[in-house]
């Protein structure tokens, strides 16, 4: 006859599954990770051995037949599309130091996903921020769908700094603005119609709070809408506010209709120094805004210098774009910056 466990002893048994699945959990996370070790090894060995005879035809045949004496003993994961794969990955992965570091927490699932991007920028920032975020791999691949690299302002940096702060990124865990805030944001599951106000597109961003917050991205959080301000003994209000657990700052979020204009930029320091004088709290960074327009002015945003101010201009789109003119139009983002920094006049080095 099955005895009843005593009140007493429901924290032994709670713990004993706090072990069990703990345990658990660092067997698969062991066991995942020599799995992705050993299919980059292979993909090196048999890569030497290519290069070696530098002949295509061989390189064809010796990974064929590699493949039909691997499957008959060790099955289908080692036949030869997954082999060609292992091959891919040890040259877009060259250093197996990260690999190793990187196996920790992504499956081989979130490299196979990684494999077809063409640019190494995009697989360092996709795979460091999978490791950062914890991302599935299905997030992993609606942030690539998504384009969420290509809307970052980090990829309309010079590549050389570009490098630095995903090297920082993988070293310190240091965790930049230009890797969380995006131009443009798609807000298309608000389901706005044509003609909207100001105040609609904020009720309809307030209904869908949990959709808008993984579009802004990990580690944000709704803190108030509507801040009210009081300076001079007169009322501002911002419409939504929100703090960000990585950056360790409060972030201003103010909506707007039709083109950035310049005045915006004045309204937003006046709100961000509120906030770092009466809300911001020991050890927080400073307050950084956020101004989303239905079009931005990009000569005006280069010509105010927003980044010192700490703000920052992004277009939000409440259509949706297929992928092609996603592609097209971030494509007119990024040349357009280019243009701009190419444009900067030169500091004088003359005497």
């Amino acid at each position: 006859m099955d005895k009843e466990l005593l009140p007493e002893d429901n924290q032994l048994v709670s713990d004993i599954k706090q072990l069990i699945e703990g345990t658990r959990q660092m067997v698969s996370q062991t066991v995942n990770s020599g799995l992705t070790q050993l299919y980059w090894h292979i993909g090196k060995r048999i890569n030497t051995e290519l290069l070696a005879h530098a002949r295509a035809e061989y390189g064809k045949q010796i990974v064929v037949s590699i493949a039909q004496e691997l499957t008959g003993e060790y099955g289908r994961s080692f036949d030869e599309k997954n082999l060609r794969r292992m091959i891919q990955f040890s040259e877009l992965f060259p250093d197996a130091d990260i690999v190793a570091t990187l196996s920790r927490q992504l499956s081989w699932s979130h490299f196979v996903a990684m494999i077809p991007l063409k640019d190494s920028l995009q697989r360092d920032f996709y795979a460091q921020m999978c490791r950062i975020e914890n991302w599935s791999v299905r997030t992993l691949r609606q942030k690539i769908d998504g384009m969420l690299f290509e809307r970052t302002a980090l990829s309309k940096k010079p590549e050389d700094l570009a490098q630095l702060e995903l090297r920082q990124l993988r070293e310190e865990d240091r965790i930049t603005p230009d890797l969380i805030f995006k131009d443009p944001y798609l807000l298309d599951f608000l389901n706005l119609k044509d003609t909207f106000s100001e105040l609609d597109l904020e009720e309809a961003i307030l209904r869908e709070i949990e959709k808008f917050i993984l579009e802004l991205g990990n580690g944000f959080t709704f803190v108030e809408r509507q801040k009210r301000m009081v300076i001079d003994n007169q009322d501002f209000r911002l419409d939504l506010l929100f703090y960000h657990r990585r950056l360790k700052r409060l972030v201003a979020v103010e909506l707007k209709l039709g083109k950035f204009k310049a005045a915006y930029k004045g309204q937003m320091e006046l709100y961000l120094r509120w906030l770092e004088k009466y809300d911001q709290q020991p050890g927080e960074e400073q307050p950084i805004g956020l101004i989303l327009c239905a079009e931005g002015n990009r000569e005006q945003i280069e010509l105010l210098q927003l980044d010192t101010a700490n703000i920052r201009v992004a277009e939000y789109l409440t259509d949706y774009l297929p992928k092609e003119l996603l592609m097209q139009k971030l494509h007119q983002f990024t040349e357009s910056s280019k243009r701009m920094l190419d444009n900067r006049p030169q500091p004088d080095t003359h005497d």
